[in-house]
């Protein structure tokens, strides 16, 4: 590889990590991706069955749905000096059979042609009802059982959001899921294929949005 290409194929991978990610040396701010347009917002197949959420509804007293993303919830890195603080999330109407429950939160804007997955949580016990405040940081607290894979920035647990100066708001979607089993697998594996492991186990989920730009 030329250097000329080796130059433009890392200017591709930090436009990439910059939708958000922890903290790390050597990366600088990035020039802005200019606004996505509607052909650059992809859709995304989800797991089967793409249940209703029924009973099953998720909240948060840090914003509403549709609402704007809270400053407590940024990223601390890429430009951006945010807390990074995961946020409380309560849930009810889990509806019966039940055996686990999944929480996502993905950023289906960001600029990579996969979108970002900012925190993954598994095995959540079917009898919980939410999720405290800073349970996805380092010394946090999450349900007995429950597990978390390593975000998109590389480091375990939550990553707030960072999205390119420019573009337009990215939406930062919480989903969770009501699963008819518990999941085996080992906290290394990718939130993709977390997804992927969902299929045929879905009994109901819903989701909550929040949008957030710079």
């Amino acid at each position: 590889m030329t250097k000329t290409l080796a130059a433009a194929a890392l200017t591709v991978l930090g436009a990439s990590l910059a939708s958000c990610a922890p903290a790390m040396t050597g990366l600088t701010t990035l020039a802005p991706n200019a606004g996505l347009n509607p052909a650059q917002r992809l859709s995304v197949a989800q797991p089967s069955p793409t249940s209703t959420a029924g009973t099953l509804t998720l909240t948060s007293p840090s914003f509403v749905n549709g609402g704007t993303y809270p400053a407590a919830q940024v990223a601390n890195g890429f430009g951006c000096t945010g807390p990074n603080i995961s946020p409380a999330l309560n849930w009810s109407g889990v509806p019966a059979g039940t055996q686990s429950l999944v929480l996502t939160k993905y950023d289906p804007d960001a600029p990579t042609g996969s979108g970002f997955w900012h925190w993954s949580v598994y095995n959540i016990p079917a009898t919980a009802t939410g999720l405290a405040q800073g349970a996805g940081n380092p010394g946090g607290t999450l349900p007995s059982g429950a597990a978390q894979l390593n975000n998109e920035g590389g480091q375990p647990g939550f990553v707030g959001a960072c999205p390119p100066v420019g573009d337009a708001p990215h939406r930062y979607v919480y989903t969770l899921y009501a699963l008819s089993s518990t999941l085996d697998l080992p906290t290394t594996v990718t939130p993709a294929i977390l997804g992927f492991n969902l299929n045929g186990k879905v009994i109901a989920k819903t989701s909550l949005t929040a949008t957030y730009g710079r």
